[in-house]
């Protein structure tokens, strides 16, 4: 079987969007799938406005279709609703050809944050974009039960995994701070709500690891947290394991990869009761304090056992997350054996209930 995935999401950005993607094409690779990306890569692009550091491809619908012809897809994903997302779309309605697409950034609440769009508007043009495929990928029960009351249709569920080799307690070092460590991962940015966590009354030390439109303007604010800027492979699982407490402010992402990652360290993880966090901490196990107050759920995540953090992080497999891709797929029904396909029925429940 050979899938086609675009998206506008792609390196050199660090991001879930793109951590999941790449994990995926590698997983599905191992399983004999053929996965090919259509990224900006090759294109000419644009830095997006108030965010530069996303570039989008300029092209038109004839240059997509021909990738698409090259390619000669079995099945075709569109994982972002950008330029690039926007093309593959129009080609395949016009051709007749059936899609599947992905639901990983709450857009309206992305744009709102920076420009005053109303948040109904843009849920209409996504809708529109979305329901014409023959189906939405979202990555928790609770998400796509709000998305189906915002009026999506064809909604099923796409789960993560995490690397829990990379990821390991094992990896804890001393960072030379003092303790406890508050640890949080991910883009700097408006949307990520940083504030809500740098401002916290908490003991020992705030570490923040990333980059980012808003990056300076909270150095320049918070003189006190240490910003470690980009880490990547064994250095940034060695901050993981290292820190104390995972806190994760954003109310607006849709999974939020970096919880696993934190788990899978070892660390324990404070969060807001949103989609992502809820659906994590909702599964029977411990590991994840979800609290409206922040700080209390900081503080209250510092007695985690680091075990119990792990052994959440240990129910998620990147292996069984592909194969749920795949379920959702209409051509892998026919392209691939039923063995393949098969999940366990923990994963399969999807957002009924």
């Amino acid at each position: 079987m050979r899938i086609l995935i675009v998206t506008d999401a792609w390196r050199p950005q660090i991001n879930g969007v793109v951590r999941t993607l790449e994990k995926l094409g590698e997983t599905l690779g191992e399983m004999g799938v053929v996965v090919d990306f259509l990224t900006p890569l090759g294109f000419r692009s644009v830095p997006m406005p108030s965010y530069p550091d996303i570039r989008l491809a300029l092209t038109l619908p004839g240059k997509v279709a021909r990738r698409i012809d090259e390619v000669q897809p079995d099945s075709i994903h569109i994982a972002t609703e950008g330029p690039l997302g926007f093309l593959a779309r129009r080609v395949c309605l016009s051709r007749g050809i059936p899609f599947t697409t992905s639901y990983h950034t709450r857009f309206p609440e992305f744009l709102r944050a920076r420009l005053p769009v109303p948040e109904s508007w843009s849920y209409r043009w996504l809708r529109r974009f979305h329901n014409a495929g023959s189906g939405m990928m979202v990555a928790t029960p609770s998400l796509g039960r709000e998305l189906s009351e915002r009026g999506f249709d064809n909604i099923c569920l796409w789960s993560r995994g995490v690397d829990t080799s990379l990821f390991s307690p094992g990896r804890r070092r001393d960072l030379g701070l003092p303790g406890p460590i508050f640890l949080n991962v991910g883009r700097v940015a408006v949307e990520k709500n940083l504030p809500a966590f740098l401002d916290l009354d908490l003991p020992g030390s705030k570490v923040v690891v990333g980059d980012g439109p808003a990056l300076e303007a909270l150095k320049a604010r918070y003189s006190d947290v240490h910003f470690l800027g980009v880490r990547t492979g064994d250095d940034l699982a060695s901050i993981y394991a290292s820190a104390d407490v995972f806190v994760f402010p954003s109310r607006t992402d849709t999974f939020g990869n970096v919880i696993l990652e934190a788990l899978a360290s070892g660390c324990p993880v404070a969060a807001f009761p949103v989609t992502g966090p809820l659906d994590i901490a909702s599964d029977g196990h411990e590991g994840v304090v979800v609290d409206e107050d922040l700080a209390r759920a900081a503080m209250t995540a510092l007695a985690i056992p680091r075990a119990t953090a792990r052994a959440k992080a240990e129910t998620y497999d990147w292996r069984e997350c592909s194969q749920q891709f795949l379920r959702n797929l209409p051509a892998a029904r026919h392209c691939l054996p039923a063995a393949t396909l098969r999940l366990p029925a923990s994963i399969t429940e999807g957002i009924s209930r």
